[in-house]
C-alpha cells in the first residue's frame, strides 16, 4: 500500500507542471493577428498632397491588407513630414498600416531604378 501512495504522489507531482501551464495560458488568442502581417509595398502615384491635413491622394494598385482594390484614394500619413519628400505626379511605392481601423500611409519610396549594361 505504502508503494501505491508514493506512486500516486510521484504521477501528482509529474502533472503539476503541465496543469499551471495550461492556466497560463489560459484566453490567450493564438490565431494570427492579421494586423501584424508584414506590410507588401504598393506601386502608387501621388495625385494630391494635403500637408495641412496630413493626407495624401494616391491611385493606387491593390492593398492585401486590409483587401482593397485597386483605386484613387485620400489616406493619413503617418509621418507628415514625409510629405516634403514627394511631389504630386510623382510614383512612389507606398507601405500601409491600419491605424485606428483606417489604412494609412506608412511610408511612400520612389521605385529604385534599374540601369541596364549598355549596348555591347
Amino acid at each position: 500500500m505504502k508503494h501505491v501512495s508514493a506512486l500516486w504522489l510521484v504521477l501528482a507531482l509529474a502533472a503539476m507542471p503541465a496543469a499551471f501551464a495550461a492556466t497560463r495560458m489560459e484566453g490567450m488568442d493564438m490565431k494570427p493577428a492579421a494586423h501584424k502581417q508584414a506590410a507588401q509595398p504598393v506601386p502608387a502615384e501621388i495625385k494630391k498632397i494635403d500637408p495641412q491635413a496630413g493626407k495624401v491622394t494616391l491611385k493606387h494598385g491593390p492593398i492585401e491588407h486590409p483587401g482593397m482594390g485597386a483605386m484613387t484614394m485620400s489616406f493619413p500619413v503617418k509621418d507628415r513630414a514625409a510629405l516634403k519628400n514627394v511631389q504630386e505626379g510623382e510614383k512612389v511605392s507606398a507601405m500601409f498600416e491600419t491605424v485606428d481601423g483606417k489604412p494609412t500611409v506608412e511610408d511612400m519610396r520612389r521605385p529604385k531604378l534599374v540601369h541596364s549594361a549598355p549596348p555591347a
